[in-house]
């Protein structure tokens, strides 16, 4: 079996990925500097005499920010990947940008130039800095197109296990490897083709294309039962000039969450884990306080006239509290504003509203549509109960096709890892309102478990950002 020539070989030799590598430290050193440059060239009058000066200073600082950016892993090998990497840029530019203005502040180098300028100064390398990212993401999508790889590399082991591997790398698919096909044992007894690859022979073939220069990556996918086998072929292709990379378990690797840890050096798989840790929760907390207390100073005018409006159109208390599960599943009481004649609440939520429903007031229907019923919880996240972005708390009676959400869906108390918010993932992706089908309820859940897993500022900001135009067209809230 002939695996077809790539020209991948081109891109593994080491000194090609160094000329490279050194290629974007110069384009980065010179982002870094260009908008300084610019300002001082044209936007500043009378410093043209003393240009070449300032321009020995730019030099090094553009030098000494390329250091800062080796230092926090800009130039580490998932710059290869599919990765936009803007955080990490963000970080490393920021961290940067910090000298510029100690040798602006301190030693007085930069003082000709406005605070205005160095606004844009940054904001102009930032943005430079992502057009290059995305023009280097092309790049290396054509070359993959071409068939350049920095890796060209097999399967070994055409198993239900380099199955999944194989549609993995295909939907994954990065520069850094470029997979031609499999390589089994067994060929008499398999077909030609495994998983949309080729099977391109048994070991003695792997053997010949490695010494052809042809394979420089080994991926073994054999089963981990089959120990011998696995030393056996270890020790084998160790006497080869090829990088063999052991399989783990696809299935596992899933549950793993693409995260490994070490305990006493042993590598393993992070199946689970507390999903606020270090000084997360202090920045979750932070951002809370800030946000509630500024919705609620913008927002009181409202809230008041809200709480008129209730207590004319009909008799009883303007708040109506309930019990629902928050953090780690305890019992917490949730104030939202009276949308239902008194004397017709749920207070355990066990029947769900729907269209036209008798039990909302004439103001409730209107403030539950627009989501302002939802406002007196900027207090709970005030008090420290919820949070402004987290899983929607649910009433403890709350069910879903006459099933009770926990018993609906196996990881739906998975959500409660973290505190309940006002709204969240679910929200801004038209999952509001009624949960009349188990569906509904398993896409909650599973957008509440995607945040969960992905949380950062950022993402809160996100969501914040794009749930106002999610209560608008939303339909589903009655």
């Amino acid at each position: 079996m002939r695996l077809q020539p790539v020209n991948s070989l081109l891109l593994t030799r080491t000194s090609l990925v160094e000329y490279f590598l050194f290629g974007i430290r110069l384009i980065h050193g010179a982002t870094c500097i260009l908008p300084g440059l610019i300002i001082l060239a044209f936007w500043q009058d009378g410093y043209l005499e003393g240009l070449r000066y300032y321009i020995s200073v730019l030099l090094f600082f553009g030098f000494i920010s390329v250091l800062i950016f080796q230092s926090v892993g800009v130039y580490a090998e998932s710059i290869f990947s599919n990765m936009l990497r803007f955080k990490l840029t963000l970080f490393a530019w920021t961290s940067a940008f910090c000298l510029l203005l100690f040798m602006h502040q301190a030693l007085s180098l930069f003082n000709y130039i406005s605070n205005v300028q160095l606004a844009l100064w940054f904001a102009i390398s930032f943005i430079l800095f992502g057009v290059e990212r995305l023009v280097l993401l092309a790049l290396f999508k054509r070359l993959m197109q071409k068939g350049f790889f920095l890796q060209n590399a097999i399967i070994l082991g055409a198993t239900e296990n380099g199955e999944r591997l194989a549609e993995y790398l295909k939907q994954n698919q990065d520069i850094r490897s470029g997979v031609s096909g499999f390589i089994d044992d067994r060929i008499g007894r398999m077909p030609k083709t495994v998983a949309g690859l080729p099977l391109l022979g048994n070991s003695g073939d792997l053997e010949r294309l490695i010494r052809d220069e042809k394979v420089t990556q080994v991926l073994v996918a054999l089963p981990w039962s089959a120990e011998n086998r696995m030393d056996y072929i270890i020790r084998e292709l160790r006497r080869l000039p090829v990088n063999v990379l052991l399989v783990p378990d696809m299935i596992a690797f899933r549950h793993a969450h693409n995260r490994i840890t070490e305990v006493a050096n042993l590598p393993m798989f992070n199946a689970s884990e507390v999903p606020l840790n270090g000084w997360s929760p202090f920045f979750k907390r932070l951002e809370d306080m800030v946000l509630s207390t500024l919705a609620l100073l913008a927002l009181s005018p409202i809230m008041l006239l809200v709480a008129l409006a209730i207590k004319l159109d009909s008799p009883g208390p303007v708040l109506f509290r309930q019990k629902r599960y928050g953090y780690n599943n305890r019992l917490i009481q949730v104030c939202k504003f009276r949308s239902m004649y008194t004397h017709q609440s749920d207070a355990n939520a066990e029947q769900q509203t729907t269209r036209g429903d008798a039990r909302i007031t004439r103001v409730g229907r209107f403030i539950r549509k627009t989501s302002i019923d939802e406002l007196p919880q900027l207090f709970n996240v005030f008090a420290g109960s919820m949070s402004m972005v987290g899983p929607r708390p649910h009433a403890t009676a709350t069910k879903a096709a006459g099933i009770l959400f926990e018993e609906a869906v196996k990881e739906y108390t998975s959500r409660h890892r973290v505190k309940p918010g006002i709204t969240g993932l679910a929200q801004i992706n038209g999952y509001r309102g009624e949960t009349d089908t188990l569906e509904k309820i398993e896409k909650r859940v599973e957008f509440d478990l995607e945040y969960i897993e992905n949380w950062s500022v950022w993402f809160d900001l996100y969501i914040l950002f794009r749930t106002v135009p999610a209560v608008i067209f939303t339909r589903e809230v009655y």
